[in-house]
């Protein structure tokens, strides 16, 4: 499903996916059943007829004792891979004022989750929307990958619903 909202306090209107995809990462080796996560929905921005397109980023792990800021190493630019074919990715902000937002539509997976704002294209939105296979991979000195957590079909859809709808 797709909403949309005017935020109260820039005045720009924010078209959004519901349903955010989700991969993991396995690091059982630190405890068991432990995992890091990231969900990744679009976002429209309109302002006043200037569309700019987002992708967030909610970025979290199964431990209690994580920090925010140590689940952002790695984030500062991503790798989306659609089918194989590379989507490299560089943060816009950790915040929504990055897109020019004064409050989130999205809301946090859990309280310690790490928001991520990355521009895309729709034509990005679309090879995401259209493959099969979509994978997630952090940059810089982590480099960890991340795969489905399942088969993202309601997210695949919700995608699809928001790029029908999109204006360009």
């Amino acid at each position: 499903m797709v909403r949309e909202q005017m935020d109260p306090a820039t005045s720009v209107t924010i078209r959004y996916s519901q349903t955010p995809m989700v991969f993991y990462r396995d690091v059982s080796g630190r405890a068991a059943y432990a995992r890091n996560f990231v969900h990744m929905a679009p976002l429209e921005v309109n302002r006043s007829g200037d569309y700019q397109y987002y992708l967030w980023i909610g970025i979290w792990n199964t431990m209690a004792d994580a920090q925010s800021d140590q689940s952002r190493d790695g984030f500062e630019s991503i790798v989306i891979f659609a089918d194989g074919e590379p989507l490299p990715l560089e943060i816009a902000g950790w915040t929504v004022a990055a897109i020019g937002a004064s409050k989130p539509v999205y809301l946090k997976p859990v309280a310690s989750a790490a928001d991520a704002y990355y521009a895309v294209t729709v034509d990005q939105l679309r090879l995401i929307a259209e493959a099969r296979d979509v994978r997630l991979k952090t940059t810089g000195s982590r480099n960890e990958s991340y795969e489905p957590w399942d088969n993202q079909k309601s997210a695949k859809e919700s995608l699809i619903e928001f790029l029908e709808g999109s204006v360009y």
